[in-house]
């Protein structure tokens, strides 16, 4: 049971509030990188809240407020917010208001709103600032409470960063960096700031652990033809990392340095900047006649996979297939014969994982739910929630780990022992949709949100649907969701092109009873050209069996089938000669023909 006291710690931050003319303060979930997964240090909105969600953004009046977070959320949210009594406002539906039209009608006219503005990003402060404007209430953008009234925050990251060989990356930084040059100089720019720890960590070939399963670390950069300067404290640049930077044009200064360097830019020099993913203090610091706006083009480079990069994908692949093979055997062969909670689960998978070669950690915090907990999309057991598992029906495993050459994502639903003839049906259902994505062929310029339907026909058929994506990006020894693409009902103008690895993940939940998704990565890559143009097609990069004991094979067409078992046959090929004869004779049987 939480019982941290959050109502003191509201008391503090409306303290404050009053002090400065506040009327209503904004807590996104986001640090000045506006990474979805931020270091401690910026977990503000959790601080505040209780609510431990990796997307959601608080709001605090002097006598109310409230959370507002996606579907993937809904449930945990409920349950975490309890502790700090705020409001559950659950995005998407259409009885909720959004989080500006709820100020608007609560705040008396003239009433000031205020966020920290390195917490949300240029654009969206421009939204609000607007949208307040016209409702008649000031906006404030430079109110920062938390080191007051949080005593023990902790400090920016200090951990070390390295360099990322050339032997995982496939492309030096020069390389890199010509590549962009070359995009802002399209833009009128000949000069870019550097803000998302991703982008940074990508266009530099530098690595750190300054987030949790995201090996990146914390700084900017400023790059043009005559500066190229690493905001980042010295404590975290080593001796190699120094000759590095040295080797490459590139000056190190202090993390905190940008906010003075960015109002005088270097004369003749044109910032570009996305205002997307640039927060909207240092946005505001540079001269108007200095910036240029746009979509990042590190952002579409770095979803591109090189040769190097998706040949390390595939390699790394198969080690987490031994490894997810060898948690599947562990799981068959002892449920219902000791005590297995969800946290044996996660131990187990990370004990498998770390003994394979270039294991860097998980890619996330991997999510184990039995049977009512798998309806939670993004649950995590803890001491006080773990489930003990039964010999009967399903248990949902989503996790990941980041290995040198590459990042998993893999989910599994997997059968315990029997099953309702709904939840045989269900998982059948999902797995059509499943296979729909991973077969279709689709024309260049395809973007995900035309194909998204194929995952949820059938689904759709039976009145079932999902709430969440069917696939996002995924980083390359990087983040786990990275844009631009993905696959979702909502548009995303991003085509679908050959070099991006995006997870194909449908599924289904019902609330207090059980959760279904089957989740693998995928690659685009060229299918063939006609009169009609170029062609392109899914390669899954994934390789673990499928669960086959809760199929229903009359649901499955024959090329449904056909696909399944090719599937299987693949990874039977692939990551058996990585298996010793034990582990190899149960995955015989697993990846048999249905």
């Amino acid at each position: 049971m939480n019982t941290t006291d959050y109502s003191s710690r509201i008391a503090a931050l409306r303290q404050c509030m009053r002090e400065a003319g506040v009327d209503a303060f904004i807590v996104p979930s986001a640090d000045p990188h506006l990474s979805e997964y931020p270091a401690d240090r910026w977990k503000s909105r959790a601080w505040i809240s209780g609510f431990t969600g990796s997307a959601g953004t608080a709001v605090v009046t002097a006598s109310s407020g409230g959370v507002w977070t996606d579907s993937r959320y809904f449930l945990q949210a409920a349950e975490e917010l309890k502790a700090s009594g705020l409001q559950l406002f659950k995005e998407g539906l259409p009885e909720t208001p959004s989080l500006q039209e709820w100020l608007a009608a609560s705040l008396p006219a003239g009433a000031t709103v205020a966020i920290d503005g390195t917490t949300c990003s240029c654009a969206e402060g421009k939204k609000m600032n607007d949208f307040f404007a016209s409702k008649g209430l000031t906006f404030k953008s430079d109110f920062a409470p938390f080191d007051r009234i949080w005593a023990d925050r902790p400090e920016v990251p200090a951990g070390e960063a390295f360099v990322y060989p050339l032997t995982y990356s496939g492309s030096s930084f020069a390389e890199k960096w010509q590549s962009v040059s070359e995009a802002i100089a399209k833009q009128g720019a000949n000069a870019v700031l550097v803000s998302a720890l991703d982008e940074l960590a990508w266009i530099l070939n530098i690595r750190g652990n300054d987030v949790a399963y995201n090996p990146v670390a914390v700084g900017f950069a400023y790059l043009s033809a005559t500066h190229r300067i690493l905001f980042m404290n010295r404590c975290k640049i080593s001796d190699e990392m120094a000759a590095y930077l040295q080797a490459n044009g590139i000056e190190n200064r202090p993390y905190d340095d940008i906010y003075d360097f960015l109002p005088q830019v270097p004369a003749g020099e044109k910032v570009f900047i996305d205002p997307v993913r640039t927060n909207f203090r240092l946005a505001s610091l540079l001269p108007a006649n200095a910036k240029s706006e746009g979509a990042s083009p590190i952002t579409w480079l770095k979803s591109l996979k090189n040769e190097t990069e998706m040949k390390g994908r595939r390699e790394a692949m198969v080690r987490d297939g031994a490894a997810m093979v060898q948690f599947l055997y562990w799981l068959d062969t002892h449920i219902g014969k000791e005590s297995i909670t969800e946290l044996d689960i996660d131990e187990k998978l990370r004990e498998f994982r770390s003994r394979q070669p270039l294991y860097k950690g998980e890619s996330f915090a991997t999510i184990a739910g039995y049977r009512a907990h798998g309806a939670i999309v993004h649950y995590r057991a803890t001491p006080e929630s773990s489930s003990q598992l039964k010999p009967e029906g399903f248990v949902l495993v989503d996790s990941g780990a980041q290995y040198l050459d590459g990042t998993t994502d893999i989910t599994r639903t997997i059968v315990l022992g029997p099953l309702t003839d709904e939840e045989i049906r269900d998982y059948t259902l999902v797995l059509k949709g499943h296979i729909a994505i991973a077969t279709c062929i689709f024309p260049q310029g395809t973007r995900g949100d035309q194909i998204d339907i194929l995952a949820r026909r059938n689904l759709w058929n039976v009145f079932r649907n999902y709430l969440h994506g069917t696939g996002h990006g995924v980083g390359h020894f990087l983040n786990v969701h990275e844009g631009p693409q993905n696959i979702r009902l909502e548009q995303n103008n991003t085509p679908l092109t050959p070099g991006m690895v995006t997870s194909n993940e449908p599924g289904v939940y019902l609330a207090g009873r059980y959760g279904i998704r089957t989740e693998n990565l995928t690659l685009v890559t060229e299918a063939g050209e006609s009169e009609f143009g170029r062609f392109y097609r899914f390669e899954t990069l994934t390789l673990c069996p499928i669960d086959k004991r809760a199929i229903d094979r009359s649901l499955l067409t024959a090329d449904e089938i056909e696909w399944l078992n090719n599937y299987h046959q693949t990874v039977y090929d692939r990551v058996s000669p990585l298996l010793d004869d034990t582990h190899k004779a149960w995955l015989k049987n697993a990846t048999a023909p249905l």
